[in-house]
């Protein structure tokens, strides 16, 4: 009987223990569980990569340019490696057409001076084929994805403007609408010429006469 009741003593010691699982009883306070459940990981919104878009698909932009028919002819000729095989390209992704995949922003510069030739927005089919949905190949312009719009400047030159200074820009918003781009704001910004190297010209102060 002395025995059988020790047997006992054990068994209960071992279904009260801190291994295994409870049936019952109120939770321990004092340190984790080690089979406590990971907490969930918070889920993408609609229409963006739930890995904050690092196992994005990247494309060939230049072979995305060389192959739309709505690329302007004098880009296309401009289209060259500035040195070796380094084309003036700069590529974006991001979420501008609510597609569920990223879209593209492709922007063609000069060699030279960087200027902003062209600005193009490519939209992933469901066949996994590119189509230009935006378009803009006038005077000097740049395009950027800021918060699902699409932000492009053009800087604006008055007569007499070298090309690293120019008078001002338009900055203009776009946002998609339906099957394509709405404009949605604009802000022209002028640029100051007396400061900077804006204003080598300007004529500079005499220096004040040395103290007595």
């Amino acid at each position: 009987m002395a025995g059988l009741a020790a047997i006992g003593v054990f068994v209960a010691g071992c279904s009260t223990g801190g291994t295994g699982s409870r049936d019952e009883g109120a939770a321990r306070t004092g340190g984790g569980s080690s089979h406590a459940p990971a907490p969930a990981s918070p889920s993408a919104p609609a229409g963006q990569n739930p890995d904050g878009g690092r196992n994005t698909k990247r494309v060939d932009p230049i072979a995305l340019l060389k192959a739309d028919p709505k690329i302007g002819k004098q880009v296309k000729e401009d289209l060259k490696p500035c040195a070796g095989d380094a084309y003036p390209v700069d590529t974006s992704y991001g979420h501008l057409t609510n597609s569920g995949a990223p879209d593209i922003v492709v922007n063609v510069m000069t060699c030279g001076d960087a200027v902003g030739i062209g600005t193009y927005v490519y939209r992933r089919e469901n066949d996994d084929s590119y189509t230009n949905v935006f378009i803009e190949e006038t005077g000097a312009v740049y395009g950027t994805i800021d918060r699902g719009d699409l932000i492009v400047t053009r800087q604006v030159y008055a007569k007499g403007d070298p090309v690293a200074y120019p008078s001002g820009e338009d900055v203009i918003t776009y946002r998609w609408s339906g099957s394509r781009f709405t404009q949605h704001d604009w802000v022209h910004n002028d640029y100051s010429k007396a400061v900077g190297e804006g204003g080598m010209d300007a004529v500079e102060p005499a220096p004040s006469p040395p103290p007595d």
